[in-house]
């Protein structure tokens, strides 16, 4: 069974502007909301950067049903994970059974100008999440929590107000180390489109299924969340052209890493062609040939769908989606 969610983009919409979108996305029949946490967006002109826990306390007063998350957090620089999982805690207590924590190793863009620390090497990144990971347990399940880390200590530390079962932490990845770890210790693994078919099926998917087995039994079935880039409309140029508003996801991986600065990296994806920042997303006008296109993704074993669309006309989009696609969706797959 599939889950049709909406991503919240925290980087182009001021928050209420954002928050009344994600209503209207519980409105429209999506499932789930997820947020992204950055202190600083991909762009400097006109961006918008939210604190994500505080808004998604609003999304959570504001709707019933939808569950909720953050794709992704990093709860290892600006943050100490005694005060994510205080937070999600909260969030988890206040609105039970619909808080997903969503967590990744992090970008330079965000973690660098809040922090003035200089930017470490993945191992130590991947280390830092892994510690993580270990006290926010701790200390959503004990209390008094005495913790002596290599990153990160506490002492006698409780919070009073959690969730009865614990927040699921679903990790996103991008190669087969973390992915692996996701599937091991992780609720759910989240990643997302436009990639090459080798990365889904010879490197994401199966290490996510062996660290599964490697792993203890889990609390509910595993999530596989994917970030589905699309731009749907009926009018194909405005679908093409609205990939504009997110230039910099075309970006590679070398490209936007180590940019610490919304000014240059907003100049990199500037100078971008159309025909390459259309390239990360499904752009179509014809619903029949999205949903297939979308099916491809189903088809190697995402149950999570969480569409992103770029342009500006979010609520158009909405509506759209929830008339022409979602409906499709789930008559195909249930």
């Amino acid at each position: 069974m599939l889950t049709l969610g909406y991503k919240a983009s925290a980087e182009q919409f001021a928050p209420n502007k954002l928050l009344d979108f994600s209503v209207l996305a519980e409105e429209c029949g999506f499932d789930s909301v997820f947020v992204s946490d950055h202190f600083q967006p991909w762009k400097h002109t006109d961006g918008h950067a939210p604190f994500s826990l505080v808004w998604l306390g609003a999304l959570g007063a504001r709707t019933r049903r939808v569950v909720m998350g953050t794709s992704v957090l990093t709860p290892t620089f600006r943050y100490h994970p005694s005060i994510v999982a205080h937070a999600f805690g909260t969030l988890g207590a206040m609105f039970e059974g619909r808080v997903i924590l969503g967590i990744g190793t992090g970008e330079g863009l965000n973690e660098v100008p809040s922090t003035g620390q200089p930017w470490p090497e993945f191992k130590e990144r991947f280390a830092r999440m892994r510690e993580a990971v270990t006290l926010m347990r701790k200390l959503w399940t004990e209390d008094r929590v005495t913790f002596e880390g290599t990153y990160y200590k506490t002492e006698a530390a409780t919070i009073y107000d959690k969730p009865k079962i614990p927040v699921p932490i679903y990790v996103a990845g991008a190669g087969a180390m973390v992915a692996k770890y996701a599937g091991r210790m992780g609720d759910g693994f989240i990643c997302t489109s436009g990639k090459a078919e080798t990365l889904y099926t010879e490197t994401l998917l199966p290490n996510v299924a062996e660290g599964i087995t490697l792993g203890a039994p889990k609390r509910a079935p595993y999530d596989r969340m994917i970030e589905l880039k699309v731009s749907f409309d009926t009018d194909k140029e405005r679908a093409l052209h609205d990939t504009k508003h997110w230039a910099a996801l075309a970006l590679t991986p070398e490209e936007k890493m180590s940019v610490e600065d919304p000014v240059a990296m907003e100049a990199l994806a500037e100078a971008l062609p159309l025909e390459r920042t259309a390239k990360r997303w499904i752009v179509s006008n014809d619903a029949e040939e999205h949903v297939e296109k979308i099916a491809w993704y189903v088809g190697l074993g995402f149950n999570h769908l969480v569409f992103h669309a770029p342009g500006p006309d979010q609520a158009r989009f909405l509506k759209l989606y929830g008339t022409e696609i979602l409906p499709r969706l789930r008559k195909r797959f249930g």
